[in-house]
């Protein structure tokens, strides 16, 4: 392991997260952009995402918390191919949202969390797509964009904010500590 910390530690997980903030970023940049400009996301940024995990996640985690992981996204993959036939969910957004699984933590206080920033970030994105899309100005500047024209909903814009928030968190608990404390919540 080439975390400098004990393997256990706290610091020992802020260090990896910290770490796969900076590694996953620019591919989550890619994803929402492409999803905003083309309503797809790339197998090639799903596949980075993994690839980061496998690769980083193998030399900054233990052996069995890393391996263990693996297991979120055969689980989130199964229940976005099922949500993909039942609910109209995209594949590439099941792909993506099983991609990110093995980041979050097997705990339940994390599912909470990752449920809640999902909630959040499905609203947020949503009108915040919906209101930019109104405004002349930002569909001029951007013409070429499908998701103007589409009645669905670019759901990666969600998932990278799901995702890049739970990682900041994790990188950064003070942050977290702050929202718990702000929202009077110590479940999140």
């Amino acid at each position: 392991m080439l975390n400098p910390f004990s393997p256990t530690s706290p610091e020992a997980v802020i260090f990896a997260y910290r770490v796969f903030l900076l590694l996953c970023l620019p591919v989550c940049a890619w994803v929402a952009w492409s999803d905003l400009k083309f309503m797809k996301i790339p197998n090639k940024a799903v596949m980075a995402i993994v690839a980061v995990f496998a690769f980083a996640g193998f030399v900054l985690m233990p052996a069995e918390y890393w391996l263990w992981r693996w297991m979120n996204l055969v689980a989130v993959l199964a229940i976005g191919f099922l949500l993909n036939i039942a609910a109209n969910v995209g594949a590439g957004d099941a792909k993506f949202a099983a991609a990110a699984a093995p980041y979050f933590a097997q705990r339940i206080e994390h599912l909470q969390l990752a449920l809640v920033l999902l909630a959040a970030f499905l609203l947020g994105a949503f009108a915040a797509h919906r209101l930019m899309r109104a405004i002349p100005a930002v569909r001029e500047a951007t013409p070429d964009w499908v998701s103007w024209q589409r009645k669905d909903f670019p759901m990666g814009l969600a998932l990278v904010g799901t995702f890049v928030a739970y990682l900041v968190f994790m990188a950064f608990p003070g942050i977290l500590s702050l929202v718990q404390g702000a929202t009077g919540s110590t479940n999140m």
